[in-house]
């Protein structure tokens, strides 16, 4: 597995909010892979591993209400698309570009960030690199930009977010680009110039005809260099040459900026004194294809600046093709990104061959390649750190967290530990099939029992009434919140969705069993599959026989579909029902959740079909509820839903 020497960022904190030593190893040995030669499990992989920690921090950026949560399985939640081929430029943090193959873990680039205003331009932190081999496509834009990519990366286009290609006829369908899409971005990043003999003399003569005493470090010690390398008295360098090379012209502006430029918000100047210099950079400006004016208006003094035109693109150009010493000044953070200014799409071409190809994940789920916006490998960041797909591996593939037990009797244990909810099954469900054979929810369960620890399971199984004794137990003596999720009671529906879970009815009696030993359970009617279990009918049909189990609560959660569940969902939609995929589109074409009206209707007809049957009011001889146990509320309830 790829994964098993991965480490942590350095100086990370642990899932206890405890700092860190550097490099710490993702878990703290090599997976044991096993296979198991029954039926049950045929086909499917399990990877054991030693983990470092057990319960885990809710990222604050998620809409959960709790703070922690224990997840003894995993897989994964996103698709890796590796995207792009070793040689695309990325726009660094200090403004220049490096070569993607070349890009490695911790170092800053720029990202993205959506606001209400816009996406603009941020410094972000690269967290894994990795390659493999793809086939290859060609992307054509307008401007010469040619893109070497995977079917399967993803830019921002005017429309969202867009594959190269679409999902074929084997894959999901999923929205991908045709000729005409603009890109978002500036578009192609000019090529860094070579340090020939004539740019470091052209160089010189900007720092010295622009005034060394207005250099920082960083040119002044690039100038040092050059003339150690070079030699030469500084009358002769600052003189101007009869015919200037495109290598000089480009070297003296970089010198003409380390000495007198600056870059401010969305204007880029070189200022001086002396009009011959000023001529001479407008001289290589023009000769290099920007286009500039001399701006009188914004003259300080003696000093009369050259304005660069032609917005952010343009900026961008002038440092590539220049390379002044300075980084200080090559600074877009906090720029707008031009919707305007995008970039159309003019091919997409298939090369007919394998090619290494690179991916990323960066802390904003997105890099700047050669000029456009790119999406990455991001999730989770730990799921993505796996390197597993959301689809055939997440089905087949289980990392097992061996030592999960002994973790949470350590952690809960901890001075550190306040004692706080911690909900299960928010991410995959543990009591899926693979519980049957490790048992590590019984540990699990003894260890927040004992430290009387409130907690919360949602699940689809059935296999959590082996360990109703210790629920009950646990319950005597903190808050236990329980749940099974139930979507629909069509048993063709369910044969087709959720073929590899119990049937609906198990686990309503599941639910009725739990009720009747005093543990109070609820049911979170979900997924609400639009258009397949949505109607007057389904949903009363389905409240009915959750009424029957003796529900303490019903929740309705319409289907959501996020990244990589999303192109999943609907390669199955386009196989079973294909008629349905343009609606789709359109009922999710705003993202991962159904429109608010949808899911406030859904909401509405639950609501008055369990005051209808009575759910949430105790009937005659009712079990009351033993020990501390409670219901969880409406938010408790919406909040453990990403296994649905």
């Amino acid at each position: 597995m790829r994964w098993e020497s991965l480490q942590l960022n350095a100086g990370e904190p642990d899932d206890l909010g405890k700092p860190g030593p550097r490099a710490q190893p993702l878990f703290e040995r090599g997976a044991v892979a096993r296979t198991f030669d029954t039926p049950g499990f045929d086909g499917m992989t399990f990877y054991e591993v030693q983990a470092r920690s057990i319960i885990n921090r809710v990222p604050e950026a998620s809409r959960m209400a709790f703070r922690w949560t224990i997840n003894p399985y995993r897989g994964c939640t996103h698709a890796c698309a590796y995207c792009l081929s070793g040689e695309t430029p990325i726009l660094m943090a200090d403004g220049r570009t490096r070569p993607l193959a070349e890009i490695t873990a911790g170092q800053a680039i720029y990202g993205t960030v959506r606001e209400r205003q816009g996406r603009r331009y941020v410094i972000t932190e690269v967290q894994a690199h990795w390659k493999t081999v793809k086939p290859a496509y060609r992307v054509t834009l307008a401007d010469g930009t040619g893109l070497t990519v995977s079917g399967d990366h993803r830019f921002l286009a005017e429309r969202g977010w867009l594959h190269v290609t679409g999902g074929g006829p084997d894959g999901p369908p999923r929205e991908h680009l045709i000729p005409g899409d603009k890109l978002i971005g500036t578009g192609r990043f000019a090529e860094p110039p070579k340090e020939s003999a004539g740019y470091r003399r052209g160089y010189l003569c900007g720092m010295i005809r622009g005034g060394l005493a207005g250099a920082g470090l960083e040119a002044l010690g690039r100038a040092r260099g050059y003339l150690a390398r070079d030699g030469g008295d500084a009358d002769r360098l600052s003189q101007w040459p009869e015919a200037p090379s495109p290598d000089w012209r480009t070297g003296f502006l970089a010198g003409a900026f380390d000495t007198g430029g600056s870059h401010c918000g969305d204007v880029l100047r070189i200022a001086n004194s002396g009009w011959e210099m000023l001529g001479q950079a407008m001289s290589s400006l023009e000769y290099l294809g920007f286009d500039a004016a001399i701006d009188r208006g914004s003259q300080s003094g003696d000093r009369c600046p050259v304005r660069l035109r032609g917005g952010l693109a343009e900026r961008l150009r002038f440092f590539h093709a220049t390379d002044p010493a300075t980084t200080g000044m090559r600074s877009i953070e906090g720029t707008v990104i031009e919707r305007a200014a995008g970039i159309a799409v003019t091919a997409i071409e298939p090369l007919g061959l394998d090619l290494p190809m690179f991916d990323i994940t960066t802390g904003t789920g997105d890099f700047i390649a050669d000029g456009v916006v790119s999406h990455n490998c991001f999730a989770r960041k730990t799921h993505t750190y796996l390197d597993l797909d959301a689809g055939l591996d997440f089905n087949s593939k289980i990392v097992v967290k061996v030592n999960a037990p002994e973790l949470a009797r350590r952690e809960v244990a901890a001075k550190r530990w306040r004692g706080e909810h911690i909900a299960m099954g928010t991410n995959v469900d543990c009591y899926q099939r693979a519980e049957g054979r490790y048992r590590l929810m019984p540990g699990i369960i003894t260890a927040l029992r004992d430290a009387a620890n409130p907690f919360s399971i949602l699940t689809k199984g059935t296999l959590i009434l082996r360990d109703l004794e210790l629920l009950i137990q646990a319950a005597e003596v903190t808050e236990v919140g329980l749940n099974v999720s139930v979507g629909f009671v069509d048993k063709e529906l369910w044969r087709s969705v959720e073929p590899g879970t119990p049937a609906p009815q198990r686990r309503l009696e599941a639910c009725a069993t739990l009720n009747g030993s005093g543990l109070r359970c609820g049911v979170l009617m979900g997924p609400v599959v639009p258009f397949l279990s949505d109607s007057p009918a389904q949903l009363a049909a389905t409240v009915r026989q959750i009424a029957a189990a003796g529900a303490t609560h019903v929740s309705p959660i319409v289907l959501h579909l996020r990244p990589g569940a999303r192109e999943w969902f609907y390669r199955w939609l386009g196989e079973q029902h294909p008629d349905l995929v343009a609606r789709y589109r359109a009922l999710y074409r705003s993202g991962a959740y159904a429109p608010r009206a949808y899911q406030q209707r859904i909401a509405e007809q639950v609501a008055e079909l369990a005051r209808r049957h009575g759910i949430g009011r105790p009937g005659p001889g009712q079990a009351r509820a033993v020990g501390r146990t409670r219901p969880a509320g409406p938010r408790d309830q919406a909040v453990q839903l990403t296994l649905l």
